[in-house]
């Protein structure tokens, strides 16, 4: 196998650990924190998870092992999306495992959820391992998105651990995940199967995070690899003075993505999803917000700029999300087949003008005919619209457009508008992972056996203080229900965790909000460059804008 030479360097690096796990897995104690409660909710999470209920959080540090010596037998699956440091978490909950006791093995269940259900694994040596040390991607043994959340499968993932003779299941994955974690994990012990369960946080969107929990993984290398794309496109703009590049980011249900790149980039425009649902923006507020900085710069001979979109924006537009509604009710049941056998685009126009309120189509008449036809590709498993398939980015440019031609024939507008148009989403999910993220997912998957080492299970591994060089970062655990309240989800009642969206009142937006007016008339462009892996701390140690902000930093 032919390998670059950054592949073969990565290979060697040695990631860094918090303090308290550098001493040894005998030189490992547990302080007991207070007892904790959900977020919401409490009395009916209680009730649903009586066995892995308002445990207490933890953290590691030097003293005494007190845990009680036995053969693991520990079974690992991806979960989700593919998220930068993956590895990393198999990695150091590999290495952790077998520096305890080199008899105990560890199982990588293949293609996520499914490996589980289907019993299908492969047994992890060091040759197997090393192969994939501080690389990006899942192709270690893949990834899926089948939920764990029948008693049924429950039954089947405890009958297949108890042929392999697991003692503990880790779960790598984001907020869907983990709550299916913690609801196999009560499932395990109200069933005295012995198995503990043990969550890891994953997702490049940034919204699996709380007052523990400081950053979800992959975050950090993601929005490094848009920003260094962003940050490109700003200096091309710059360079031929003549394009608008609206960009859309991934990161469908928080803005926090399009903050940090914002942070990192300086662009002219910025769409933060939650300011938007909170003050209740229309498109055409929001057009217009758009339109005024590309009139701005235009009269003074700027005809360029970067507007950065989030990939869910249209879901908090308060009209957008009425109009989805009312599709999603108007092609129910066998109604998409009917609006699918229409001869054409006329029929199928004159179909939904009939079938949405007055309200609803006007939002939907303003609307490019190319974004009206995305409304109604193909449906989710659920029958509803995929929001995701809607291209934002082209949506805002044409409107934009045709808000400036109007200008232009009223006088007020004397500039030239072009647009380009990216996606930046896979681009950022298996790349290299920063040092930060190689150090924090290793960390993340030795600190993972440590709980199971100590008999935990319901948890979720945590390393905090990660504002902080590595050495100062705090290891431990925290009941997975914590994070916990229910939520309507397809007609029924269920506990999930809860996702964090940005903070309006926070520092990262406080920051971007009061720089953004200045940032839309100048080009106050930055260039953050590609991620660094060797060098100095302060370049290659870097951490996010957004969690050195929420941390204090300026």
């Amino acid at each position: 196998m032919n390998l670059s030479p950054l592949q073969k360097a990565r290979y060697e690096y040695s990631p860094k650990l918090p303090g308290m796990l550098r001493n040894g897995i005998s030189e490992i104690c547990v302080k007991d924190g207070a007892p904790t409660e959900s977020v919401a909710d409490q009395d009916k999470i209680k009730a649903l998870f009586p066995n892995t209920y308002g445990k207490n959080e933890i953290t590691f540090a030097k003293g005494n092992n007190t845990s009680a010596a036995k053969k693991q037998v520990v079974g690992v699956i991806l979960s989700g999306g593919q998220a930068p440091g993956g590895h990393n978490v198999v990695c150091g909950l590999y290495d952790a495992l077998k520096a305890t006791d080199k008899n105990n093995v560890l199982l990588g269940f293949k293609g996520g959820p499914d490996g589980l259900l289907k019993n299908d694994y492969i047994e992890f040596d060091d040759e197997f391992i090393d192969a994939y040390r501080n690389t990006g991607g899942f192709d270690i043994i893949g990834s899926g998105r089948t939920k764990l959340e029948t008693q049924e499968q429950f039954g089947i993932v405890a009958e297949n651990a108890k042929k392999n003779g697991l003692t503990a299941i880790v779960i790598i994955g984001g907020d869907d995940s983990n709550t299916n974690a913690a609801t196999l994990a009560e499932y395990m012990a109200a069933n005295n199967t012995g198995v503990q369960v043990i969550g890891c946080p994953k997702t490049i969107d940034g919204d699996l995070k709380n007052e523990d929990i400081e950053a979800s993984f992959g975050f950090d290398t993601a929005t490094k690899t848009y920003s260094e794309l962003i940050g490109n496109i700003e200096r091309d703009a710059n360079s031929a003075k003549k394009y608008w590049h609206f960009i859309k980011v991934m990161g469908r249900s928080a803005s926090h993505v399009a903050l940090e790149c914002a942070l990192e980039t300086q662009p002219n425009i910025c769409l933060i999803g939650e300011e938007v649902a909170a003050k209740k923006m229309s498109l055409a507020q929001i057009t217009n917000y758009i339109a005024d900085a590309v009139e701005k710069r235009g009269n003074n001979g700027e005809n360029f700029g970067v507007a950065i979109i989030p990939e869910g924006i249209v879901e908090f537009v308060p009209e957008f999300s009425a109009l989805i509604a009312e599709i999603n009710e108007l092609l129910a049941g066998q109604k998409t087949e009917e609006f699918n056998a229409l001869p054409d685009w006329n029929a199928k126009y004159d179909f939904i003008k009939k079938g949405l309120t007055d309200a609803s189509f006007a939002v939907f008449d303003i609307l490019p005919q190319g974004i009206q036809q995305q409304l109604f590709l193909e449906r989710d498993p659920h029958g509803n619209v995929q929001v995701s398939l809607i291209e934002s980015e082209k949506l805002f440019s044409e409107m934009v457009k045709n808000e400036l031609a109007k200008r232009k024939a009223a006088g007020t507008y004397k500039g030239k508008f072009g647009a380009q148009h990216h996606f930046f989403g896979y681009e950022g999910r298996c790349a290299f992972p920063s040092n930060f993220d190689a150090d924090y997912c290793y960390s993340l998957g030795y600190n993972a056996f440590m709980l199971i080492q100590y008999g935990y299970t319901g948890y979720l591994s945590k390393v905090s203080n990660l504002s902080k060089p590595a050495e100062e970062w705090v290891a431990g655990g925290m009941p997975i229900t914590k994070m916990m309240n229910i939520e309507r989800r397809n007609g029924q009642d269920k506990p999930v965790i809860r996702k964090a969206l940005v903070e309006l009142d926070g520092a990262p937006f406080k920051y971007f909000e009061a720089h953004r007016e200045e940032w839309a008339v100048k080009t106050a462009f930055t260039y953050p460059g590609a991620i660094q892996y060797y060098g100095p701390s302060e370049v290659c140690d870097l951490t996010t804008r957004t969690l050195a902000l929420e941390k204090g930093a300026n």
